[in-house]
């Protein structure tokens, strides 16, 4: 499914602009901040963790903020921008390419529909659509919902009352119930003493096919990346999803579990109410989380775990059983 730019940029700032006291061999043009995954030649990409070092190995970026530890990781070809903090250079520019990113200013484009634009679409009372956004045939709007510029919803889309959409990506037959905020701004920020620095994101949600989700929940959208959720997921209620998360196909997500960012769900999870999913963790494919277990370090494949930490459920069983005695 292909993602959007939601927000405008500095489409003529050169890697000299935004760091003018550096030579480099190389005075790009930027086309782009991406992760080193999805970078490309004129991108500029960060590398802040050893986590990603397999990653960094194959990045197609021309320039990386990094530090003197993990250079070594990058390819010849990258042109490293050393840096004590990563993340705080990185919001730096993002600031600069992006200057409207770091807050969610309100769509003043927000007018009721026009029918004839949304053909075989349903509206209730009050609702309010951005620019150019697109709505497939037999969806139904719910009243007082929200869907701001440029969002693409796919057909056979419900999408219950008091919903703000903005930032997103819907595939088809995609129910969203009542109350959910998609798209905003995640929690990202550098502490200072003074004042704290915003994290800009610039980020999508793609939603694919046949996904529900539950009432109340919150779905930020990418900061760099895109937050993700797979084919036939659902989500209970009140369910919070931070930036950047990935959560694969054919999962279920119970009430309160809260996911930090970044963290990648494999397809076919099941996870119990309250549980809590870590940052930058790795959950394989058919994991079972017991109900309100703390998810602390990276889960195998077809794994069954609980408690908190979490640990495999036979471990977790036995601990009980010596407290017990």
């Amino acid at each position: 499914m292909k993602t959007r730019l939601f927000f405008k940029k500095k489409n003529s700032l050169t890697i000299n602009n935004i760091f003018p006291n550096i030579k480099f061999k190389k005075k790009l043009k930027l086309s782009n901040i991406s992760t080193l995954k999805n970078s490309s030649t004129f991108d500029l990409t960060f590398f802040d963790s050893v986590r990603y070092k397999s990653d960094a190995f194959k990045t197609k970026a021309s320039y990386c903020l990094t530090t003197k530890k993990l250079e070594q990781y990058l390819p010849n070809s990258v042109e490293k921008i050393i840096v004590k903090n990563v993340l705080f250079e990185l919001a730096k520019v993002l600031k600069k390419m992006y200057p409207d990113a770091d807050i969610d200013y309100p769509d003043l484009s927000l007018k009721t529909p026009i029918k004839t634009k949304h053909n075989g679409v349903k509206f209730g009372n009050n609702v309010l659509v951005g620019k150019n956004v697109k709505i497939g045939k037999n969806s139904v709007i719910g009243s007082n919902t929200i869907i701001e510029h440029d969002v693409i919803l796919g057909k056979n889309c419900v999408i219950g009352s008091g919903v703000i959409i903005k930032n997103s990506v819907f595939g088809n037959n995609i129910v969203i119930q009542d109350g959910c905020k998609i798209g905003v701004k995640g929690f990202g920020f550098i502490p200072l003493k003074e004042k704290n620095l915003k994290f800009p994101h610039i980020g999508n949600v793609i939603i694919e096919d046949n996904v529900e989700i539950g009432a109340n929940c919150t779905i930020d959208r990418g900061s760099v990346d895109n937050t993700m959720i797979g084919k036939n997921t659902y989500l209970d209620n009140q369910v919070h999803i931070a930036h950047n998360v990935k959560i694969g196909s054919n999962c279920m997500i119970a009430g309160q579990v809260g996911f930090a960012g970044s963290s990648n769900i494999g397809n076919n999870v099941s996870i119990g109410g309250q549980a809590g999913v870590s940052g930058h963790l790795n959950i394989g494919n058919n994991v079972k989380i017991g109900g309100g277990s703390g998810v602390v370090k990276d889960i195998k494949d077809n794994q069954i775990v609980m408690g908190y930490p979490a640990v495999p459920f036979k471990e977790f069983l036995k601990k009980w059983k010596k407290k017990d005695e």
